[in-house]
């Protein structure tokens, strides 16, 4: 049996992204996961100040800026113990929402259906009305997101100024308050990008959408009229599992997620943080002292074993030609390998549907997708809430100055749920500056490398056993990691190599 090596370079994700896969017979044998850049931030940040990452971290992705900002100012403030009142927790959640809420958007419609235009499906029944929504530019979905996507962002400048790189929360609060004409700017942002999630995407009533809770049902209701089966959700659903996709691209079992919407009481106003245990079928808490990274196939000076993000270093060391192959680290909780995403947001937070899906197929590549699409609708609702929650607060403080001006030594971390899943920031302080800090993102879990033990990360699980229909142009793997909304601009960062394929251009 001949094992042939396809080197692939994907498109349509944020970063450089190469796989390589082995086939036999035209089946994934084998895949390893390559981060063909480097990312130098964390050398930068070592010897600063303790604020400067404030201004720094934001522009390690043009996309999740607002995600990095939050990452490192929970930290300082845990640092600093530092407590933020409720006003300013309040507009910290609602942009983060804004902000993964466009990328969850902007990911289903102009990276992921593009795929469903591709030729191989010319012919199927779903066809034109898969191109006449679809087509990138000019489908009326496609046309249509890039609009409301845009609009949804201006939340965030609303109440931070600008988009993307903000620098609005401090230590302590943030920089503007609400008021009065912010709410109203904001609510009418979010009613409006509400209506285009009804008519366009789902066809029924966002509520309505968000009660359905069992499998069952939700298949009953997609084919429940007309406009819901017809609706981009509707289309999505039913062209995704027609050629299958939901049989595609099982990887790792076990979920994190960070929690969403954190507030200075230490709850939770959105989604439990947690750990979904594959082996056990059950949620645990989280406890981020379970977290270490590997660097055994990775471009960095090498350490035996995973280390805690404290412990952690992110030395280069690019040495091609042997059995390290990637920029990325391979993070892991305890031994597991690990995903993220809205998937597991929402399992690990108790949505129902989400929770009886996996249940009923398993982790696939339309139920991440799906996931995503799910996330949405329960951001918009939580957009809403969280307006009326800041208009009771309107007359209470958006910042409480922490009067620190020689930040203590020692360890902190930020964790938050950012567009792509969890993200975390370890900090520690010696001397007054930084010492060590160590970020370690949501597309980093999903696309590590093996780690010590030799365990593949979970793309590289999900692409093994994948028949691959046309070596020179594989759609199956375009459709399994761009499931993932990779990011590798927050991952890697610096040097590229080799030749190339383009699969699904």
């Amino acid at each position: 049996m001949a094992r042939v090596t396809v080197n692939i370079d994907l498109n349509r994700v944020e970063g450089d992204l190469e796989l390589q896969v082995d086939l036999e017979d035209d089946v994934i044998a084998d895949a390893r996961c390559i981060g063909t850049l480097y990312r130098g931030f964390e050398q930068i940040l070592i010897g600063r100040a303790p604020r400067d990452p404030l201004v720094i971290t934001p522009r390690v992705c043009g996309i999740c800026g607002t995600a990095h900002l939050y990452a490192t100012v929970r930290a300082l403030e845990q640092l600093g113990g530092i407590r933020p009142p409720t006003h300013a927790a309040h507009i910290r959640n609602l942009c983060l929402m804004a902000e993964n809420l466009q990328s969850d958007l902007r990911q289903s419609f102009l990276f992921f259906t593009p795929d469903f235009c591709h030729p191989r499906y010319a012919k199927h029944p779903l066809a034109d009305a898969i191109t006449a929504s679809f087509t990138p530019f000019k489908g009326r979905v496609a046309r249509e997101c890039l609009q409301v996507t845009r609009r949804v962002l201006e939340i965030v400048a609303i109440f931070g100024g600008q988009w993307p790189h903000s620098s609005f929360m401090i230590p302590g609060g943030v920089t503007l308050p609400a008021n009065g004409t912010r709410l109203i700017e904001a609510q009418d942002l979010v009613s409006r990008t509400r209506d285009w999630m009804e008519t366009c995407v789902l066809g029924d009533d966002l509520d309505h959408w968000l009660t359905i809770e069992r499998a069952e049902d939700f298949f009953q209701w997609l084919e429940s009229s007309p406009t819901v089966a017809n609706a981009a959700l509707g289309l999505f659903c039913r062209f995704a599992r027609s050629v299958g996709l939901h049989q595609l691209g099982c990887g790792t079992g076990h979920l994190i997620s960070y929690g969403v919407n954190p507030l200075p009481d230490g709850s939770y106003g959105g989604f439990r943080p947690g750990f979904y245990d594959a082996d056990k079928s059950q949620v645990e808490s989280l406890d981020q002292s379970r977290i270490n990274e590997h660097v055994r196939h990775s471009w960095f000076q090498h350490y035996p074993g995973g280390r805690h993000p404290w412990q952690g270093e992110t030395i280069p060391d690019y040495m091609p030609g042997n059995d390290r192959y990637t920029w990325s680290k391979a993070p892991r909780y305890d031994d597991k390998v690990v995903q993220t995403g809205p998937l597991a947001e929402l399992r690990i937070g108790g949505d129902p549907l989400i929770a009886d899906l996996l249940a009923l197929e398993g982790d696939n590549t339309w139920l991440r997708q799906f996931a995503r699409l799910r996330r949405a609708a329960w951001s918009i609702r939580a957009m809403r809430e969280t307006l009326t929650a800041l208009k009771d607060v309107l007359d209470e403080p958006h910042f409480a100055d922490p009067n620190i001006r020689d930040w203590p030594d020692g360890e902190s971390y930020g964790m938050i749920e950012a567009a792509r899943g969890a993200l975390g920031h370890w900090m520690r302080i010696e001397n007054g500056v930084i010492d060590g800090y160590q970020i370690v993102t949501p597309t980093a879990w999903n696309a590590s490398p093996r780690d010590s033990n030799g365990q593949p990360g979970h793309w590289e699980r999900s692409l093994i056993g994948v028949r691959v229909e046309d070596p020179e142009d594989p759609v199956e793997v375009g459709h399994i990691v761009r499931s993932h909304d990779p990011c590798l601009v927050c991952t890697v960062h610096f040097i590229g190599r080799g030749r190339r394929r383009y699969p699904c251009a």
